[in-house]
């Protein structure tokens, strides 16, 4: 086919689900014959292009700072306005101020499709500056995209743009957990059903709320939650001032191999996050991939509980209630029948959603080809 598109924004190594969603697209439309690029900031070395296939390549922009969670990379400047007349379409993902005001200077004429991954909520001061820029970025989309409905129609920054919006939503290749793998970590903890998460520990994560839950959950439960972050020791002091160690366990970072096992071993999956910054949440379908029910959080103007049906595929229930989050996994895990039937509704919605060709159909059709 011959059309041209640019993935714009983020990361790169891959570190979290925004820069993960750009380089699957990248792949995902290179591996149907469509010329597409990834341009984002280095998070270490200085500018390199790096080959993916015939179609594809990441263009990686050296980074001065870090600053407010936004890479300083002037030469994404340079970069863009160099080569953005090779391309039909710039695929910007947001929030990425960077990439908005690369493309801003860029002088580029042709089609923006706004990928609007979430609000930007945390760096309030941030958003102050770049508010003019992010409302030129929404006049200037042709069209802006969203991974959910409810994120589309609720955030308050997409009012006036409510005409030209689109829903895609987040697709993901099937995870596969290799028996022996599944049996070792069935085997480290023999006689237990496993719930398990996984993601940065990071306030808006819930894991202090996770932690609480499991006090209302008996000795034939472990809790698995794997990542790194900043509330690891917080988290672990509380595990320890609660006595549930041997109910809770904090992994660490759970490398790419060895994740497939966790989520094929797990009896549940549960998202515990509390506030919007968690907009989809890819784990949820990667446990659906799997076939595990999920329990998750009705998060005002999220799409968390929109990406996991309750009723369906789990439960979802108020962010920050531990009693409520462990009602829930014992609902789930206790009547063979309601885990059948969530089992079954996970797969089916993942199929139905969240594969990854069912993404990349439907980014096609947004950009009418």
């Amino acid at each position: 086919m011959n059309l041209s598109v640019l993935q714009l924004g983020k990361f790169y190594p891959i570190k979290g689900g925004v820069e993960r969603v750009a380089y699957d697209l990248m792949v995902g439309l290179s591996e149907r014959h469509i010329h597409c690029d990834m341009m984002c900031a280095a998070v270490d070395g200085g500018d390199k292009v790096i080959a993916v296939n015939d179609y594809a390549s990441i263009i990686c922009c050296r980074t001065l700072v870090k600053a407010a969670a936004t890479m300083i990379s002037p030469a994404m400047i340079v970069a863009l306005r160099q080569r953005c007349r090779q391309y039909d379409i710039i695929h910007v993902h947001h929030p990425d101020p960077m990439a908005c005001l690369a493309l801003f200077m860029s002088g580029y004429k042709g089609r923006v499709v706004l990928h609007w991954h979430s609000d930007i909520l945390k760096q309030k001061q941030l958003l102050k500056l770049y508010r003019p820029l992010q409302d030129w970025l929404l006049r200037r989309a042709e069209v802006v995209v969203g991974t959910s409905p409810v994120y589309l129609a609720e955030s308050p920054f997409l009012q006036e743009v409510q005409g030209k919006t689109a829903c895609l939503p987040v697709g993901v290749e099937p995870v596969c957990p290799e028996p022996a793998a599944v049996a070792e970590i069935r085997r480290r903890y023999s006689g237990k059903k496993i719930i398990f998460t996984l993601g940065r520990l990071v306030p808006y994560k819930g894991y202090g709320n996770l932690i609480e839950a499991a006090r209302y959950l008996d000795d034939s439960y472990v809790v698995l939650i794997g990542g790194t972050g900043i509330l690891k020791d917080e988290l672990q002091n509380k595990i320890n001032a609660l006595a549930l160690q041997e109910r809770v366990k904090l992994l660490g970072r759970v490398s790419d191999e060895e994740l497939p096992a966790y989520y094929g071993a797990c009896d549940v999956f549960c998202l515990s996050s509390v506030q919007k910054t968690e907009a989809f949440g890819i784990v949820q379908i990667e446990a659906m991939s799997c076939g595990k029910p999920v329990i998750a959080t009705n998060i005002p103007q999220s799409g968390v509980a929109w990406v996991n049906a309750h009723g369906e595929s789990g439960v979802n229930v108020a962010p920050g209630d531990a009693r409520g989050l462990a009602a829930a996994i014992k609902a789930v895990v206790e009547d063979e029948a309601a885990y059948r039937k969530y089992a079954v509704g996970a797969k089916k919605r993942y199929l139905e959603l969240f594969t990854k060709e069912q993404m990349i159909d439907n980014c096609l059709k947004i950009y009418k080809v």
